[in-house]
């Protein structure tokens, strides 16, 4: 899974060589082996009671021959399966089970089952139109479809060393190798949906078939090129949408929406679908870094900016709007619509961790944290089975249930969804987080995620062994100790100072530790021995955030965050409606320690709320100034609202 040669640039440990021992984020890596990874097989067989049908299984049952009927569900369902397949593959590197194998590879038997001659994989199109291949790359995913299965069989090689899935995948790279590309006679086309361009980037790490990586360079170079290729192809069909059959548009495409309306080097801020934007950055960044393309990684960088001062939310999510699952213009930020799906979280981790992999900046990694400690584990609850496919800032039920515009809005988490991208993707994200602790060059090693671990690495020729301890998310104390360097000769280990930490102390072997700060990064440069011990004391004081003048949504309110973790106050705590809730500015913030899910440590302060005046207690507008009474104010984790009485949440709340 890595690069043949010794990197100059610092590339992730082999998933194999991290052990996660952190007593906080070993509960999420063994939920997902233990309890999701088996329940979304079920949810991919439709044997989940009372959830919503994923069809997955069943169409490939259908195409392969083996049982009768019609396609059902999206032009992307056969990628529920292959996420899935991927979370496997990262599960069984760590964790060998041969009754999860054998259940995997009988679901592969099946997906090769129903391979076309020529390499061709689809259900969609295998079951009811396969005359229409390749004639709408817009609108029907197949490339998007065919990435994640490319993605599941270098994971699942990876993991069992078994080339079965890995032979399916090159033969459907290989067969849009044969029909795509710059070449007299091929297709200058690309997908609506991006994913494969990063998919065949790990296929070329896997296989060192230079053909794999050349394709991805292709797919992203021509995007965006004149004459456009997604206007071609919709004048060529009749201006029909896949989503619209029959109907024949009038307007122009909307090429914004697809990341196409310009040459991707030329792209300035951030637009269109949030999660095929990520994943096309993060392919952008590899490619960047492969190819050494200085312009392809400016672009990068400009994008990211954009993402991170002008359209991210305080969470780490991304996409503000439900209309088409988007981001928007910079500072439209709102709380009660917002979409911030899941799995464009996990592209915006994706896409950092490719920067760190460029340039080590403490910056991608502390929105890597933000990301993963606040959105992505608040995409799915305690139990393993209930879900997320929308991240909100502020959720009132009876306006979800009552206003068609926050219909999207779900106060509770589900047990699956017809589109159920997000499910499967944090299985894969949670079953790989080794990959996104640490880094290593020749000569240095980087710790960007603070998540208690047992690693064994070679760094400037030395075998070393290393136990990160760490306290993190309730307390601010982290531990590393060498447990083996063998020979002699110095190396860096370099620390990330989090953005969040208004004062961190770095100590090596007791004593103040002599080092550089170098882009968020504390860099230790010496002869390391066994028995050496880092310690790093992070400040885990409460803090007040505040948006940008320009981000209207949260004008004028205040938000809590401690150490990575955002909070949030709930209707359980505080009562309803949050919305008269204010915090006066020189209130106190007291951190208590809840026992509730094994003590988390949930945020105290003195607080108001407006009250309805007596004078006119049913008057919808009034003279009567309201009177404010005394409340104590409660606020939790994000990551862990709705895990109890359904109700009201809301992350901003006014300063008084």
């Amino acid at each position: 899974m890595s690069t043949k040669n010794a990197p100059t640039h610092p590339q992730p440990l082999d998933l194999k060589s991290v052990r996660i021992t952190d007593s906080y984020w070993s509960n999420h890596v063994d939920l997902i082996k233990h309890t999701v990874i088996p329940y979304q097989w079920e949810a991919l067989n439709d044997r989940v009671p009372d959830a919503e049908p994923s069809h997955a299984i069943r169409n490939f049952r259908i195409a392969a021959g083996l049982e009768e009927g019609s396609f059902a569900g999206f032009v992307f369902q056969d990628t529920d399966l292959y996420k899935w397949l991927e979370a496997v593959g990262y599960s069984l590197a760590q964790s060998p089970d041969s009754d999860l194998e054998k259940v995997a590879d009988e679901a592969i038997d099946l997906i090769g089952a129903a391979q076309q001659e020529d390499g061709y994989l689809n259900t969609y199109f295998t079951i009811d139109k396969l005359d229409q291949r390749w004639t709408n790359l817009m609108d029907c995913h197949e490339m998007y479809t065919a990435g994640h299965l490319i993605e599941a069989a270098v994971a699942y090689f990876y993991g069992t060393g078994k080339t079965k899935l890995l032979d399916i995948a090159r033969k459907i790279a290989d067969h849009i190798d044969d029909r795509f590309g710059p070449e007299e006679g091929k297709i200058r086309g690309y997908d609506g949906h991006q994913e494969i361009e990063l998919a065949l980037v790990k296929l070329y790490h896997a296989t060192s078939e230079v053909r794999y990586l050349n394709l991805a360079g292709f797919l992203i170079d021509e995007r965006g090129q004149k004459p456009n290729f997604f206007e071609e192809e919709f004048e060529r069909r009749g201006r029909i949408s896949h989503w619209a059959p029959g109907v024949v548009q009038k307007g122009p495409v909307n090429l914004a929406y697809h990341q196409a309306h310009k040459p991707v080097r030329e792209h300035e801020v951030a637009t269109g679908h949030a999660v095929r934007a990520v994943y096309m950055y993060t392919a952008m960044a590899d490619l960047a870094l492969l190819k050494g393309d200085n312009a392809l990684l400016e672009a990068c960088r400009r994008l990211w900016d954009n993402i991170v001062q002008k359209q991210m939310y305080v969470t780490g999510s991304i996409g503000s709007t439900h209309h088409g699952e988007a981001f928007t213009f910079d500072y439209d930020l709102p709380n009660d619509t917002n979409y911030s799906e899941t799995c464009a979280s996990i592209g915006l981790i994706f896409f950092a961790q490719r920067l760190l992999q460029n340039e080590v900046k403490g910056e991608y990694a502390d929105v890597m944290e933000r990301a993963l400690y606040n959105t992505v584990t608040a995409g799915i609850a305690g139990d393993g089975k209930h879900y997320f496919y929308v991240n909100p800032m502020e959720v009132w039920p009876a306006a979800s249930e009552g206003n068609p515009g926050k219909r999207h809005i779900k106060p509770v988490r589900q047990k699956w969804y017809g589109c159920a991208c997000c499910p499967p993707n944090v299985s894969r994200l949670l079953s790989s987080l080794g990959q996104y602790i640490y880094s290593a060059s020749d000569e240095a090693l980087f710790v960007h995620l603070y998540i208690g671990s047992q690693i064994s690495h070679e760094v400037a020729g030395r075998s070393v062994q290393l136990d990160m301890e760490s306290r993190l998310p309730w307390e601010g104390q982290v531990r590393l100790k060498v447990q083996e360097a063998d020979g002699a000769g110095d190396f860096t280990i370099a620390l990330r100072l989090p953005g969040w930490s208004a004062e961190s102390a770095v100590r090596v072997n007791g004593q103040p530790a002599q080092y550089e700060l170098r882009d968020g990064y504390a860099y230790i440069r010496r002869d390391w021995q066994a028995g050496d011990v880092v310690e790093l004391e992070l400040d885990m004081q409460p803090r007040r955030i505040y948006a940008h003048p320009n981000l209207r949504a949260s004008s004028g309110k205040v938000a809590l965050q401690r150490g990575p973790l955002v909070y949030c106050l709930e209707e359980t705590d505080n009562g309803a409606p949050l919305a008269s809730l204010s915090l006066p500015a020189d209130a106190e913030l007291q951190v208590v320690t809840d026992e509730w899910r094994g003590g988390v440590a949930v945020i105290e302060a003195d607080g108001l709320r407006t009250g309805t005046p007596a004078e006119a207690p049913n008057d919808l507008y009034s003279t009567v100034r309201p009177q404010l009474e005394q409340q104590r104010l409660r606020a939790v984790p994000y990551t862990l609202w709705g895990n109890r009485e359904p109700g009201e949440m809301t992350v901003w709340i006014r300063e008084s």
